[in-house]
């Protein structure tokens, strides 16, 4: 049975997960505070970031994510902290939304 009831539920979201494994930077909260940590994943709604400082949820941040691509331009966009999971004593897992992308 091959249809959309058979498939597993991260398959069912909108937008497909990419995996990407690589360096982002955020801006918190409009602040000169800066957090470098690693995006694991990127859809066309949000990403999985591990960092190792607790961000709180509700908290907005511009990422930079860059690009391995000279023909594409880094990712710089303003997410929504929507979760944050501690993972171990110094890796949290963000979940974030994406609310805007810079042109």
């Amino acid at each position: 049975m091959n249809n959309l009831y058979s498939r597993t539920w991260d398959e069912k979201r909108d937008f497909i997960r990419m995996r990407v494994d690589t360096e982002i930077t955020l801006a918190v909260d409009n602040s000169d505070i800066k957090v470098n940590g690693y995006c694991r994943d990127l859809s066309g709604a949000g990403m999985l970031i591990e960092v190792e400082e607790e961000l709180t949820a509700g908290a907005t941040c511009r990422t930079s994510l860059p690009s391995s691509n000279d023909a594409f331009p880094a990712l710089d966009a303003t997410v929504k902290v929507l979760r944050c999971t501690q993972v171990d004593e110094n890796t949290f897992q963000v979940g974030a939304e994406i609310v805007e992308i810079a042109s």
